[in-house]
């Protein structure tokens, strides 16, 4: 799928809401209701939702609701490529200048969008994510202890400041995003990414929620070894960052 898009396309949408799903399909519609109560009147935007393999009725779900939300949009992934996948196909097909992205269980609520998406748009430029903190979370003691471990390891090697990246909301400019190295779990790893070029992170705290129905899809860090190897890449990538000289014409 191309990243360049036509530039009446551009004009014609400001922001683009990513949302990666799997096997969501009774939580389609109640989510797309509250993006929409959410951003309705604020920004020309989209939804894209990115189907990465569903093999429930996610994609029938998205088709009845295209006829209603003329700006409602679907991805499909013929089989599971995993979240930082999703999250790339769509930002990839974005028409969007600025992308936020939330889970697509209903857990993220989408009424924290506009202040995400604000802090990109005030930030001049400066502001390379806006990544939502999560506040009294709903997830079971075993997966809190577990997220508690692995921010703590990848902030004590990574120094990124920041004390959630598991949040599915944030926001970002799309071309920061396409600038960064991709591998699989990217998205975990934004933070010390985005600080890496150079640019600022705006932290807005969000309130966490049970999801609307179903089982999680998408496990924080899918398999531990996976997890240990990203941090040592990324840390590694930190490290080989040069500044970029400057070049002066000679006449």
């Amino acid at each position: 799928m191309s990243a360049d898009l036509p530039s009446s396309d551009q004009a014609a949408v400001a922001v683009s809401i990513v949302v990666p799903v799997r096997n969501e399909a009774d939580n389609v519609a109640p989510l797309i209701t509250e993006i929409t109560a959410a951003l309705e009147g604020r920004w020309a935007y989209e939804i894209i939702y990115v189907n990465d393999g569903s093999t429930d009725a996610t994609a029938e779900r998205l088709r009845a609701l295209m006829k209603v939300h003329g700006n409602l949009r679907q991805l499909r992934h013929e089989k599971s490529s995993g979240q930082s996948a999703a999250v790339r196909s769509g930002v990839r097909a974005a028409r969007g200048a600025i992308v936020a992205t939330l889970d697509g269980d209903g857990q993220n609520n989408p009424a924290f969008l506009p202040e995400l998406i604000s802090a990109v748009e005030s930030g001049g430029g400066r502001i390379g994510l806006a990544a939502g903190q999560r506040v009294g979370r709903k997830d079971t003691g075993f997966k809190k202890m577990q997220s508690r471990i692995a921010n703590a390891v990848r902030n004590g090697i990574l120094r990124d400041g920041t004390r959630d990246t598991g949040c599915g909301l944030k926001a970002f400019p799309r071309e920061v995003f396409l600038s960064m190295p991709y591998f699989d779990g990217l998205h975990r790893f934004l933070p010390a990414l985005v600080r890496r070029e150079g640019f600022d992170i705006a932290y807005v705290d969000v309130i966490d929620r049970p999801r609307h129905s179903g089982v999680s899809n998408y496990g924080f860090f899918d398999r531990l070894w996976i997890g240990i190897m990203d941090l040592a890449g990324v840390w590694w990538l930190i490290r080989r960052k040069k500044s970029t000289p400057v070049a002066t014409e000679v006449t």
